[in-house]
C-alpha cells in the first residue's frame, strides 16, 4: 500500500485486512494467529470489553496532554512497540522502520532478540530502543549477551520469561509458516501471488544484505532463517530460572524489565530480584492457550509490584483501551500486531500513522471523559460493562 493511500486507515484495527492482502498467507498467518484455538489471543481483546466508562462533563479539558513520564524519560504518548521477532520478513528493514518510527513520534520501541537487525545497527539508527532476549538458562550465555547489550549503548533490558518451550502454533503449520524457513513451491507460490511484498521485501533484502539471520539470540551471530540449526542454537530455555535473573541484575547496570508476567507472586519475586520493571503480558496469546488476559492480571500484579513499574501489552487497539489499562494500574502500555502490519505495508509513513491515531484517539477521549491528564485516570471514572444485550 503506497503511502498515499493511508488516508483509508481509520483506525488500528484497519492495517490488519490491507496486510492480509498484501502479505504471503503464511506470513500474515504467523503474525495474526496465536496458539492452538487462539482463545487467549480472543480473551486479550474481549478482557477490556468488561469495563464502560463513566465521564464527567462540563470541564475545562482545553489544556489536555497525552505525554506520559516512564523510567525517568517523557514520551508524547502512553504506549509503545513492543519486541516482535522476524519482523524484517514482513516489512523491509522492519526493526529499524519501527525503531525509526517510535524515535520521530517520541514513543518507546523494543527491538526483539529474535530480529534479523543487529542490535548495534538498530542503536544507531536514532532514539533510545530497549532490547529484549530470549534466553537459556546458561551462565556464560547470558553475561556475554548482557555484556553486548551494553556495549551497544542499550539502557533497558528485556528478559522474556513465558517462553520456556515452543508454543503449538497450529495456524503455522496450516498456513505453510515455520522457522527456520523451508523453502517450497508452495512458498515460491506465495511470494509469486505477492509481487509487492516479493519485490519490496524479499527481493531487497536478498539483494542488499543477502540471507536474513537471527543475529540477536546471542553474542555472536545467529544463524541463517533457513537454518536447521536454530532450535539447537536457542538453548535449553526451560532451564531458565529466577537465579538466572538474579545474575542478569548483578550485570546489568541499567533498567532491567521482566516480560511475561501474570501471577501477582512472579511480580513479587521480580521487585524482590530488583528488576525496575514487569510488562503484565501473554504473549499476545502466542505461548499458553486460555492464559488470563493481561488486562485481568494487571490489578494482581499491580498490588504486588511495590515500586516497580507496571506495563501491559496484549489486546491494545484503541485510545480507550488505552485508557482503561491505565486506570486499572498500568503505568504504561504496548501495541503490537498492527505496528508491524503497518510497517509491512507502508513503511516508516504506515508506523508514523498508526502511532498518530492511537494518540489523536487517547486525546479525544480525554476530553469526553472530562480529564486533561493522564494522572486523572483512575477507576472512578470506570464501572463493570453489563452483560451481553439479547433482543
Amino acid at each position: 500500500m503506497a503511502a498515499r493511500t493511508l488516508h483509508r486507515i481509520l483506525a488500528l484495527d484497519d492495517f490488519e485486512p490491507a496486510a492480509r492482502r498484501y502479505l504471503p498467507r503464511p506470513l500474515f498467518g504467523f503474525i495474526a494467529g496465536a496458539a492452538e484455538t487462539d482463545s487467549a489471543l480472543r480473551g486479550n481483546r474481549a478482557a477490556f470489553a468488561e469495563h464502560s466508562f463513566v465521564p464527567r462533563t462540563l470541564v475545562d479539558t482545553k489544556a489536555r496532554n497525552t505525554a506520559k513520564v516512564l523510567f525517568g524519560e517523557t514520551y508524547t504518548a502512553p504506549f509503545g512497540i513492543p519486541p516482535m521477532g522476524a519482523t524484517a520478513l514482513l516489512a523491509y528493514r522492519g526493526d529499524l522502520v519501527l525503531a525509526a518510527g517510535a524515535a520521530a513520534a517520541g514513543i518507546p520501541f523494543i527491538l526483539s532478540g529474535s530480529s534479523l537487525i543487529r542490535l548495534e545497527d538498530v542503536a544507531r539508527a536514532g532514539g533510545k530502543p530497549w532490547f529484549q532476549a530470549y534466553l537459556p538458562g546458561d551462565p556464560a550465555r547470558i553475561d556475554a549477551l548482557v555484556d553486548r547489550a551494553a556495549a551497544a549503548g542499550y539502557g533497558t533490558f528485556v528478559l522474556t520469561v513465558d517462553v520456556p518451550v515452543g508454543a503449538n502454533r497450529e495456524n503455522n503449520v496450516r498456513n505453510g509458516f515455520s522457522l527456520p524457513l523451508k523453502p517450497g513451491a508452495s512458498l515460491a507460490w506465495q511470494g509469486l501471488t505477492h509481487p509487492r511484498w516479493l519485490w519490496h521485501t524479499a527481493a531487497q533484502t536478498l539483494l542488499r544484505h543477502g540471507m536474513p539471520h537471527f543475529e540477536n539470540m546471542m553474542a555472536e551471530r545467529g544463524p541463517p532463517i533457513l537454518s536447521s540449526a536454530m532450535e539447537r542454537q536457542l538453548g535449553a530455555r526451560e532451564t531458565l530460572t529466577w537465579r538466572h535473573l538474579d545474575q542478569i541484575r548483578k550485570r546489568w547496570r541499567g533498567r532491567l524489565v521482566v516480560k511475561g508476567i501474570l501471577s501477582p507472586e512472579d511480580a513479587r519475586m521480580a521487585r524482590e530480584a530488583g528488576a525496575d520493571g514487569v510488562i503484565v503480558s501473554n504473549h499476545g496469546g502466542r505461548q499458553l492457550d486460555y492464559a488470563i488476559a493481561p488486562l485481568r492480571a494487571l490489578r494482581g500484579v499491580r498490588a504486588m509490584a511495590g515500586d516497580m513499574t507496571v506495563m501491559l501489552d496484549g489486546g491494545v487497539r484503541r485510545g480507550t483501551d488505552v485508557l482503561k489499562a491505565l486506570a486499572l494500574g498500568a503505568d504504561f502500555v504496548f501495541v503490537g500486531r498492527p505496528m508491524l502490519f503497518a510497517a509491512a505495508i507502508a513503511g516508516e509513513a504506515g508506523v508514523a500513522r498508526g502511532i498518530a491515531l492511537l494518540r489523536e484517539e487517547i486525546n479525544r477521549d480525554m476530553a469526553l471523559l472530562g480529564i486533561t491528564s493522564l494522572d486523572q485516570m483512575t477507576t472512578a471514572l470506570l464501572t463493570p460493562a453489563p452483560g451481553p444485550l439479547h433482543s
